[in-house]
């Protein structure tokens, strides 16, 4: 049949093309990377090619198109906070702080991260190590590194997963992982757990599959080597008055927290700053400007972005930490209704603002704090009062 020449080959092809770039790549690269032959063939022999994995390019096919964002929704970020969900973490996570106690001191004493935090990120990431892990890591990282979308990334994970076995710290079934090649109890990438994982139980292995001491300590370890300040907490809910700018949201515009202060700006529980914390910087994070809760946060929250490179995630680790630690509840600010938008709505925005000399970062439809305090800005120069967040009122105006 004409251009039966040019189909893609069959799944069996596939497998067989699979089995020889094991062969003839992988394992060589793993023994240059210090992994005996005998090792990586011993991990590599029982490994598949995992079809329903996403974001995959078998050979002979075309990659898939961008999928197009903007006709997603954009919500206001309070979806994103369960309360049905954050209060059964909470509680499981203050009852094994309280099993965990003594590790966690010690936790605390080597690294100087808050136990209640090293709990929240263990809760958020696996439930506490209770979530099933539904792949043998090494048919994730080896199905993507053949035939993913990011198949250089996967591949030196897939090296780092070899070498993690070759050091004799986990066998090869017993290495569970996400959909995404992600490692245990903590969520760590391969190339993370050569950085951060931590053998605290004494075993002569970092096994963050089965040890609670292990995997407590490397969650820790990561934070302080990412520059987890001791002694400062991670960030405070606040009011900010009507007559303090929004529009000073931002890792680069710290200050002070003692001059927030004299802003007017308040914690919501009524208690002063604590006299630690006024005397260094915080920044202000409005993470849906004038329709959400408030907050002066610590360069600690900068380093839980580290774990997840977003806001809300890291709002959400310090929210939970807060719970396990003091009892506290939600943000007391509500999240408001932003009306009904999609990201092309946002991206729009984002457009004029550029042509208009304003630097909203990344223009791609996210509301960031350089789009947010960007939106401020302009109102308050067009004589509206700052909400620091698109909303649909601004669609007609920001065209």
């Amino acid at each position: 049949m004409a251009g039966s020449s040019l189909a893609a080959p069959s799944k069996a092809e596939v497998e067989n093309q699979f089995r020889n770039w094991l062969t003839k790549e992988i394992i060589p690269e793993a023994g240059q990377a210090g992994v005996s032959a005998q090792t990586a063939q011993r991990a590599l022999n029982g490994i598949s090619l995992k079809w329903d994995l996403p974001d995959l390019v078998p050979p002979g096919t075309a990659p898939p198109k961008a999928q197009d964002q903007s006709q997603a929704e954009f919500s206001s970020p309070g979806s994103y906070f369960s309360e049905q969900r954050l209060q059964g973490l909470a509680a499981t996570g203050r009852s094994l702080a309280q099993t965990h106690a003594a590790t966690l001191r010690k936790v605390e004493q080597a690294y100087g991260v808050p136990g209640s935090i090293v709990v929240a990120i263990w809760g958020r990431e696996s439930g506490y190590g209770r979530a099933k892990l539904p792949y043998e890591a090494l048919d994730v990282l080896a199905t993507k590194a053949f035939m993913s979308t990011r198949k250089e990334m996967f591949r030196k994970e897939l090296i780092d997963a070899l070498r993690i076995i070759q050091h004799g710290d986990i066998t090869p079934e017993r290495m569970r992982g996400s959909w995404a090649g992600a490692l245990g109890q903590p969520q760590f990438m391969p190339s993370s757990y050569a950085k951060y994982a931590v053998d605290f139980d004494g075993d002569g292995k970092a096994d963050i599959w089965n040890s609670v001491p292990d995997t407590l300590a490397s969650i820790a370890h990561y934070l302080v080597l990412k520059g987890w300040q001791r002694d400062r907490d991670w960030g405070f809910e606040v009011t900010i008055p009507a007559n303090v700018s929004c529009a000073q949201e931002g890792p680069d515009l710290a200050r002070p927290i003692s001059q927030w202060a004299s802003l007017g700006i308040s914690r919501v529980n009524g208690k002063s700053f604590p006299s630690q914390e006024a005397r260094v910087d915080g920044m202000m994070l409005v993470p849906a400007g004038r329709h959400g809760p408030h907050f002066i946060v610590t360069p600690n929250f900068y380093v839980l972005k580290e774990y997840n490179n977003s806001d809300l995630y890291a709002l959400f680790i310090g929210n939970l930490s807060d719970r396990i630690a003091y009892g506290a509840g939600a943000f007391q600010g509500s999240w408001g209704a932003v009306g009904k938008m999609l990201r092309s709505d946002v991206l729009a925005m984002q457009k004029t603002l550029q042509a208009k000399g304003y630097d909203v970062g990344k223009a791609d439809g996210l509301a960031g704090f350089k789009t947010r305090r960007s939106i401020g800005d302009w109102q308050a120069k067009n004589g509206l009062s700052p909400t620091c967040f698109p909303d649909e009122s601004l669609k007609a105006r920001l065209r």
